[in-house]
């Protein structure tokens, strides 16, 4: 039985990692000063997944989605990958661990925020110490004290509308789980349920 319940995890992790990537392909820019911060909706499958199968999965989801873009759609050569692996976790990592222990849409809504929160300090970090001394070299701190406002703008409206998202998706997504079999142990008295 452990071994079956492990290829469902998997077998559920392996969808949810397609789907972000798929997902990843429908990206804009926010703001026109700053179009390289894009705007997807990728998290929101990792999310579903963290809170499914756990944070152990949401962050193979998150690695395994990073992973297929950096191979095949990369314009960074895999460091805005590697930034964006950073970036995801903390966003996923508190709602994933979270949820294991108290659930109801209030505290649903209260680790989402603070996976926002979260996900935004570590995007200043990763752009100051990863991305803008790779590509902008000397200048790297000169362009961060320029948008830096842009980058906690941009990761406040991503994070918000990624939670959001994953909000109104998690009971139906959970409902269709139920229904194939897929997982018995993170569905039961989820956010389907608020």
């Amino acid at each position: 039985m452990r071994a079956y319940s492990m290829t469902k995890v998997l077998a559920g992790s392996a969808i949810f990692a397609a789907l972000a990537y798929l997902v990843s392909f429908l990206e804009f820019p926010v703001f026109p000063a700053a179009p390289f911060l894009k705007l997807d909706f990728s998290a929101v499958f990792t999310l579903l997944g963290s809170f499914m199968f756990g944070p152990v999965s949401g962050a193979a989801i998150c690695v395994v989605k990073e992973a297929l873009c950096a191979l095949t759609k990369s314009s960074t050569g895999g460091v805005g990958e590697i930034a964006n692996v950073f970036m995801t976790i903390s966003f996923i990592i508190v709602p994933a661990v979270m949820y294991r222990f108290k659930k109801g849409l209030p505290w649903v809504i209260f680790y989402l925020v603070c996976g926002v929160v979260l996900q935004t300090a570590v995007a200043l970090l990763t752009n100051r110490y990863i991305n803008f001394p790779l590509y902008a070299g000397e200048t790297a701190e000169s362009m961060f004290l320029q948008l830096w406002p842009f980058i906690i703008y941009f990761n406040l409206i991503k994070g918000a509308a990624n939670s959001v998202i994953t909000v109104l998706l998690y009971k139906h997504v959970s409902h269709l789980f139920k229904a194939a079999g897929k997982h018995g142990g993170e569905d039961r008295g989820g956010a389907g349920r608020e």
